[in-house]
């Protein structure tokens, strides 16, 4: 008889589980999936590409719902957990459902952070995290529309770009002194600031909100300095926090996260987490590639192999706002560490590569990402680069080349 494995969480980590599990354990897990949304997993990097209009909804959705039953798995989906019994190896749904488990699985994700400032509260004012929130903007953002966007990491982007697109007219207003601070340096964040204000969009740096101002609805946003910035929409996107709620709830440990150890496993026997909501070596990592490596190991071992997971290597490797940006492992460069810069205005590209004892540790790329992959690949595997240092900031091809 197969064993119930339930997996809390419909997004991009619980889908690749699935299909992991699929290909190294099929049958051995009678597989249910529990999803908030009444939706089948989706890609969330393609909302601001579906806000843009250069995909389609079809196109965001990961696997279409044949591929779930061929897998044998029951979805949920459309129904929220409210509790999960640890000792007693049941998960209670809102519906009044009750679902058995030997094993479960945290992977619900993060919930948009939500800022404080008076006037937060108002219509008008709304965060950018799900499909239903690229509805709510598009029947709000008309064209010709203003909308502010508060902060310049990646979602922040990725809505002021998608908003561009649909006609409005883009203010994005970010706290710190550069776009995407935790990816780029400030010689790759001015060439992205600069791209992007190309593309329409208003930057406004090291500028900090004070209120929204309305009385029904937002009508505008006041800055700390005094500047006042018309917004029919106001959009927040200032980070996300893990979704660990559910784990603390049933006496799981929390901190920022679900902790979890080398094995992904919480302080439960058998109940596992992954993805955004998983805190491993005091890490969250928010990203999705960590999580899908999460859930690859996690696979493994369901399958009786020994694995563990040894953390990730922060990567970012993505096209924003039209601009291909690409950052992994210690691109600021710690002390002892030296850097090559190509660097061409011209053609608009940027190259910064960390060196450290004879290996490469960090890379920034702005403009064009064509050896990304390579780059990443020699900052995990910590390949010696003494043969292709005089050509490494050109790219794979010359640099094997001249190795050769």
């Amino acid at each position: 008889m197969s064993e119930p494995l339930v997996i809390i969480g419909n997004g991009m980590a619980a889908a690749r589980l699935v299909d992991e599990i699929a290909k190294r354990a099929l049958g051995r897990y009678a597989v249910a999936v529990i999803g908030e949304e009444p939706l089948l997993a989706y890609n969330r990097v393609l909302l601001s590409a579906l806000l843009a209009d250069e995909v389609a909804p079809t196109d965001v959705e990961l696997k279409p719902a044949r591929w779930w039953r061929d897998r044998g798995v029951t979805l949920r989906y459309g129904s929220r957990a409210t509790s999960i019994d640890v000792a007693g190896r049941t998960i209670a749904l809102a519906n009044g459902e009750r679902l058995a488990f030997s094993q479960a699985v945290f992977a619900t994700g993060s919930r948009p952070i939500r800022l404080t400032t008076p006037g937060m509260e108002l219509p008008g004012v709304m965060t950018f995290r799900d499909i239903y929130d690229v509805s709510a903007m598009r029947a709000q953002a008309a064209p010709g529309s203003s909308v502010v966007v508060i902060g310049g990491g990646l979602l922040g982007l990725e809505a002021a770009h998608g908003l561009v697109k649909a006609g409005a007219c883009v203010t994005l207003v970010h706290l710190m002194d550069r776009l995407m601070e935790r990816q780029l340096d400030a010689a790759a964040a001015d060439m992205l600031r600069r791209a992007v204000e190309a593309r329409g969009v208003k930057v406004l740096l090291e500028s900090e909100t004070a209120r929204v101002i309305g009385s029904r609805r937002a009508e505008a946003i006041e800055l700390k300095d005094g500047r006042i910035l018309p917004a029919d929409l106001v959009v927040v996107a200032v980070g996300v926090r893990p979704n660990a709620t559910p784990a603390a709830d049933a006496g799981i440990v929390v901190n920022r996260g679900i902790v979890v150890d080398d094995h992904l496993e919480t302080s439960a026997d058998g109940v596992f987490a992954i993805g955004e909501c998983a805190e491993h070596r005091g890490i969250c990592y928010g990203l999705v590639q960590p999580g899908y490596e999460q859930a690859d190991v996690l696979a493994r071992r369901l399958a009786g192999e020994q694995a563990h997971y040894p953390g990730s290597i922060l990567a970012t490797n993505l096209k924003v706002s039209g601009v291909d940006v690409f950052s992994a492992g210690d691109f600021l460069g710690s002390p002892g560490t030296e850097s090559i810069v190509l660097h061409d205005p011209g053609l608009g590209v940027y190259r910064k590569l960390v060196i450290a004892q004879d290996r490469l540790v960090g890379a920034v790329l702005c403009g064009d990402n064509a050896d990304a992959t390579w780059y990443l690949d020699l900052i995990r595997s910590g390949r010696p680069i003494g043969a292709l240092r005089d050509d490494l900031a050109f790219g794979r091809a010359l640099a094997d080349r001249a190795a050769a």
